[in-house]
């Protein structure tokens, strides 16, 4: 009976270090993996309303709720052309764009025409971090992907994105990585999504770097408390 308690309570020990996922996880083709969509919440275009077609003619908030759940659908309706497993090395994922959709669906848009071109490179991992934390995962578990919309620049015909990987049990960013990708095409919308094609292909190909890249990054140690000042001793009288 004892020893029947003393494995049950090993294993209820072991069960949250197996439960947490890490980068490395990121890097195993077994480990399944779920698309939690584009998120634009951040996003910035750079360059006057007037110089973006259509879009210039239309409000910011119009953009939020056309434009933001086109690129989305666009990734679901065309799988093969916006090749998500390909992108994370998986012969399939699972869909849950609507974690996206909804972060998409209260984005604040005062902020969203820009002059200032750093914005093209205005977002930090830890930024990216904060915005994760917001997130309703919405009961979805282990690992999810998701691409997370930085800028979009008239100026320079690209977009930037940010790929990342989280543990959606912990709200943990395992993986962020900042890529750009090159716009084109006809219409507004599709001239724009172009940049989300080569943003999955430069996933892509840069699997293998990333993966050796996070192999070799510093594992993080708590130091240990420092140890409390010996107390002096106090010596009695005789």
């Amino acid at each position: 009976m004892k020893k029947m308690f003393l494995s049950a309570l090993f294993a209820i020990a072991l069960h949250p270090v197996f439960a947490q996922l890490t980068s490395a996880d990121v890097f195993k083709p077994e480990v399944p993996v779920t698309w939690l969509g584009i998120d634009y919440s951040q996003l910035r275009f750079i360059g006057s309303a007037a110089q973006w077609g259509d879009a210039g003619a239309i409000t910011p908030d119009q953009i939020r709720d056309k434009y933001y759940q086109a690129w989305n659908d666009l990734v679901i309706n065309e799988a093969k052309k916006y090749d998500v497993p390909a992108a994370c090395k998986r012969s399939t994922v699972a869909y849950a764009q609507d974690v996206a959709n909804k972060m998409n669906g209260t984005a604040k848009t005062d902020q969203l025409f820009s002059s200032d071109l750093n914005d093209f490179s205005r977002l930090t991992k830890d930024m990216v971090a904060a915005q994760v934390k917001k997130y309703n995962f919405a009961g979805n578990k282990g690992l999810g992907m998701m691409l997370m919309g930085e800028a979009m620049s008239k100026g320079k015909e690209a977009s930037s994105y940010w790929v990342v990987y989280v543990d959606m049990d912990t709200k943990k960013v395992l993986v962020a990585e900042r890529v750009e990708g090159k716009a084109g095409g006809f219409g507004f919308r599709n001239y724009w999504a172009r940049s989300i094609m080569e943003v999955l292909k430069t996933a892509k190909g840069s699997f293998t770097d990333w993966k050796t890249a996070y192999a070799k990054a510093p594992v993080a140690v708590t130091p240990e408390p420092a140890a409390a000042p010996a107390q002096p001793v106090k010596k009695t009288k005789k």
